[in-house]
């Protein structure tokens, strides 16, 4: 993408975490390493509920003396219910900032604007609040977690042009990339179903966090058995939850899309079997794809890993 743009993020918000317990507290609850994170360096990570499925996901970054959480906007007060039910006598402070906004900022040499290298989780403050490069993947842009009211205005002063959801929206559905509950189920999603091994969303060195043990049971007994991949879309765009055959045989299932391209959890002996062509959900044909960035395992068979 050539031209510098942003996009506000309206799905999404941010929870502050302050006080002297706030990086034990959160160690003891999320899926990354929360010694990784400073007011120079974001992490992707997920809260998990006791049996090790996924509840929210989280962009995590230092500003001053608080934790700064980006999560979906919809079910933010959730989160913060979830996580002051777990203070116990922790001394922390967790509250919604209704006055931050979420901006998707895209484009080549996005990153130089704000002097910071083109790598993943790469953060500074700027215009009072804090961007930072997307920590999953430098391919994705940068996240800005900037005041509601003047955020798109210290964008625009340093020539961003205000752009469309659906562009953010197509940007990351191509490379492979979640967006919160439109594509992991709560209480049912499994990380590494959905990219957080490959794309640093998991520390398994760190210990002990919530749902801890399904997720390291799920790496190292080669447990996963579906992943979520982009589709090409050729016909009518398939809802959200639509289900996905291979012939006469079940394959996965719909979840978000922009235009003609979406994600979906597939099953992936049905991958191999296809090499992603060939399926169906109703009346419409999905092509589906490997993302650069991610490692399939291979089948029972030791076949190759499906077509890139």
């Amino acid at each position: 993408m050539a031209d510098k743009v942003f996009v506000r993020l309206d799905q999404r918000a941010v929870i502050e975490v302050g006080g002297e317990d706030r990086r034990t507290f959160l160690q003891g609850l999320v899926s990354n390493d929360m010694n990784k994170v400073a007011d120079d360096r974001a992490v992707y990570a997920a809260f998990l509920t006791p049996q090790g499925k996924f509840l929210f996901d989280l962009f995590v970054v230092e500003r001053g003396d608080v934790f700064l959480l980006e999560t979906e906007a919809g079910r933010a007060e959730e989160l913060r219910k979830k996580l002051a039910m777990y203070k116990l006598r922790s001394k922390v402070t967790v509250a919604v900032a209704d006055n931050v906004a979420v901006f998707a900022v895209l484009g080549d040499g996005a990153a130089q604007v704000f002097d910071l290298p083109a790598e993943a989780g790469a953060a500074t403050e700027f215009g009072a609040g804090v961007v930072f490069v997307d920590p999953r993947l430098a391919a994705a842009g940068l996240r800005a977690l900037l005041p509601a009211d003047g955020g798109p205005r210290v964008l625009e002063a340093n020539d961003f042009a205000c752009a469309g959801f659906e562009t953010w929206d197509e940007t990351r559905i191509r490379l492979g990339l979640p967006d919160g509950s439109r594509d992991i189920e709560p209480e049912k999603g499994l990380l590494l179903e959905n990219g957080f091994d490959e794309l640093g969303g998991v520390d398994f060195q760190k210990g002990c966090y919530l749902g801890q043990e399904l997720t390291a049971r799920s790496k190292y007994r080669g447990l996963i058995r579906k992943r979520l991949l982009p589709v090409e879309i050729s016909g009518r765009t398939p809802a959200a939850g639509s289900e996905i055959r291979l012939g006469d045989a079940e394959a996965g299932e719909m979840r978000s899309a922009c235009g003609t391209v979406g994600l979906a959890l597939i099953r992936l002996d049905q991958f191999r079997a296809s090499g992603g062509v060939g399926l169906t959900s109703g009346t419409t044909t999905l092509t589906a794809s490997k993302p650069s960035w991610a490692v399939l395992p291979e089948g029972e068979s030791g076949e190759a890993q499906a077509r890139t």
